[in-house]
């Protein structure tokens, strides 16, 4: 089988943590296969070790694609299923699950494979791929005896943003390089029929996973479904004479503040502060940090009854002593009236008036990304995702909100 050019690029490619993520059909275990052969020919003198969820695609997949391969290219190799390893004319192949991590342990092999990692829950994938990397501790060594690098690789479905979206997108660090594909890409090599019938089945949600291999929120009912960190994207920053729009949330040990400019009467995210302890916290951080800039604070309208600090003393009045300028509405508007109007301004008639500064505000992306509806049909609490967007939520409700037509009665007169 003849290699894409995702595929290849992934197969051969020399950062030390390369990941190939595509849709259904797109190659992931093939390219996978490749790039272990690939390495095993380049260092016959160490192990290689194949990573799969669990026994029962080790069985199908490793015990059965592995030893048909080196038939097809000539090559001798003896299959040891109770050790879980392939014995080969070119070095050593060892199995392992990814179901329990507590069990990658005592081996060492210079390089790795990693199918079908984003299957796994979010935890669980970061303590497997913590534990497999603290195997890959032989040195690796060409068949010339030249040293190289040792690596971890992955191959994948994107389910969601889950552990390979937060490692390779959202935290990327030096050594990690994505390789997307599509189904489209590897259709030569799929039966008739087989794309159509994908897109038959999955709502679009899922094929811009499935078969496009994008990263989107795979929970049903995204509650910003329109936002797209490209097409919402900002590139503009804090300037001299700004008069800052801050958003805020009242949460001690968890509150935020999403910091905007206006553009024209375009609002534009850049900067935000999350985690701050308290009120007096988050007032201190605001003028010091923006120093010289005149700020307006749109703050969640119940801190005029919390008490953050000093119990004689409310959120929103603190707010006011510290010189903040504070523009809140006796109460919050209803929460799906809050979300329509951030909605509304995400994208609405093909116009999209809220821009966000990817790299100034990673935990509102990752929350308008991620933020689904609960079972209830509100807005999801449970994963964290509310904090930051609330405090965004406040400042657009409160200078874009929802208008409803009004009806007034008077009685009749004869």
């Amino acid at each position: 089988m003849a290699l894409s050019d995702a595929q290849r690029s992934f197969v051969f490619c020399k950062d030390a943590f390369p990941a190939f993520v595509g849709g259904f059909g797109s190659g992931k275990t093939a390219a996978a296969i490749a790039r272990t052969i690939t390495l095993k020919r380049l260092c016959p003198g160490q192990d290689v070790a194949y990573y799969l969820p669990t026994y029962g695609l080790v069985e199908d997949i490793a015990y059965q694609r592995f030893p048909a391969l080196f038939e097809r290219n000539g090559f001798d190799y003896k299959l040891n299923r109770q050790a879980a390893t392939l014995q080969t004319d070119i070095g050593r192949i060892i199995f392992r699950t990814m179901d329990n991590p507590d069990r990658i342990v005592g081996y060492e092999v210079a390089h790795s494979i990693c199918d079908e990692l984003d299957t796994l829950p979010i935890e669980k994938a970061r303590n497997v791929w913590n534990k497999v990397i603290a195997r890959n501790r032989q040195k690796a060594y060409t068949v010339d005896g030249q040293p190289i690098p040792n690596s971890v690789a992955v191959a994948t479905t994107p389910e969601g943003f889950r552990f390979v979206h937060e490692r390779w997108v959202r935290n990327k660090a030096p050594g990690y390089a994505l390789f997307r594909a599509r189904t489209l890409d590897n259709a030569a090599n799929l039966p008739d029929g087989y794309i159509e019938n994908l897109q038959n089945s999955y709502p679009s949600a899922l094929l811009a996973a499935y078969l496009d291999g994008e990263f989107c929120n795979l929970t049903s009912g995204s509650v910003y479904a329109e936002f797209d960190r490209a097409l919402n994207a900002s590139f503009e920053t804090i300037q001299g004479g700004d008069h800052l729009h801050v958003g805020m949330d009242f949460n001690v040990g968890k509150m935020s503040a999403v910091i905007h400019v206006l553009r024209g009467d375009d609002p534009h995210a850049v900067a935000e502060l999350t985690g701050v302890f308290d009120t007096p916290a988050m007032a201190l951080l605001l003028r010091t940090r923006f120093a010289g800039h005149s700020i307006t604070v749109y703050p969640d309208a119940s801190g005029n009854s919390r008490k953050s600090n000093n119990a004689s003393e409310s959120d929103i009045s603190i707010l006011r002593q510290s010189g903040l300028r504070v523009c809140v509405n006796p109460t919050n508007p209803a929460v799906k009236d809050r979300v329509l109007s951030l909605n509304r301004m995400i994208h609405c008639d093909f116009i999209r008036r809220y821009r966000v500064n990817i790299e100034h505000c990673p935990d509102l992306v990752e929350s308008l990304e991620k933020q689904a509806y609960d079972k209830n049909g509100e807005p999801d609490k449970s994963g964290g995702f509310d904090h930051v967007i609330d405090a965004a939520g406040y400042f657009i409700a409160y200078r874009y909100p929802i208008k409803r037509n009004t009806a007034s009665s008077a009685p009749l007169r004869m």
